[in-house]
């Protein structure tokens, strides 16, 4: 398909295989987002006690979310990484607590390190979401495989410097994509990383474009929740970038996402409902 790779698959996936059971992506799902830190762009350290993130956790799967993201180091542009003991140690007890409450949940891990990667889903987790690529762990990819769990698969680079975006972004999902699957990972989701390694004009001109990545076959996690690319262009604040978030999300769900990374569920449901609305009669 591109100099740097081959695909193979030719069909569109529509589910992956999560706690043993077919999960269904054939209709937009949500993904309800944990952040355990202390310094997240928008609720960093309000859910960073254990009682708050149980709290928290109970409230994104009462709204609605399918699968609950939960992290413990701060991934926005510029933040110090976390040691991966450290990580675990936030994680864990949490991940314990809500396995516990809510057997069924899909819960995913956002990390980095595939010491951490080992952890979560020997206590319980069902995906590993991975902002880096694969960047900053050279045992992440490999571990994924061994392990065989569903890896999102995050476009990550550090400078927003591109010829192309969508072949340049093109070929690094190629490239990974084959290595992934030569390491026997079977389920993959493809993320554009909005905001990592792109300016604001980038991250418009992927949204607009998603669709293209349709060519792999595989599901896409839109993640634009309450980003800089919302606020700084509306000269205002992330706490105040709902409304803005909620019109985007319309345009990636039209553009092809399979799942929404959101911070507020019941807003987003409410999104996708009108969506699924106007899909079926746009179709008729």
């Amino acid at each position: 398909m591109f100099s740097e790779g081959k695909i193979t698959t030719f069909f569109r996936k529509q589910s992956i295989i999560c706690q043993k059971k077919v999960f269904d992506l054939s209709t937009p799902k949500l993904m309800g987002i944990l952040n355990l830190t202390e310094d997240s762009f928008y609720d960093g350290g309000k859910h960073s006690e254990y009682s708050q993130s149980i709290l928290k956790a109970q409230s994104l799967i009462n709204q609605g979310t399918d699968i609950l993201d939960i992290g413990a180091c701060s991934t926005r542009p510029g933040a110090k990484l976390i040691e991966a003991k450290e990580e675990i140690k936030k994680i864990l007890p949490v991940l314990k607590e809500i396995r516990k409450q809510f057997p069924d949940i899909i819960i995913s891990i956002d990390t980095v390190w595939s010491e951490v990667t080992r952890a979560v889903i020997d206590n319980g987790a069902d995906i590993i979401n991975d902002i880096s690529g694969g960047e900053f762990d050279s045992q992440m990819l490999k571990t994924v495989g061994e392990l065989k769990v569903p890896y999102v698969l995050t476009h990550y680079k550090d400078k927003p410097e591109y010829k192309n975006h969508i072949i340049e972004i093109s070929q690094y999902f190629s490239q990974k994509i084959n290595t992934l699957y030569d390491y026997g990972t079977k389920d993959i989701i493809l993320d554009l990383g909005f905001g990592f390694g792109k300016t604001i004009e980038d991250n418009y001109l992927l949204l607009a474009r998603q669709k293209e990545f349709q060519i792999f076959n595989l599901p896409i996690l839109t993640g634009i929740s309450r980003k800089s690319m919302i606020y700084k262009t509306l000269n205002t604040s992330a706490d105040k970038a709902l409304n803005g978030t909620s019109f985007l999300h319309a345009f990636a769900l039209e553009n092809g996402a399979n799942i929404l990374r959101v911070h507020d569920v019941s807003e987003a449901k409410e999104c996708i409902e009108l969506f699924n609305l106007y899909k079926k009669h746009k179709q008729l």
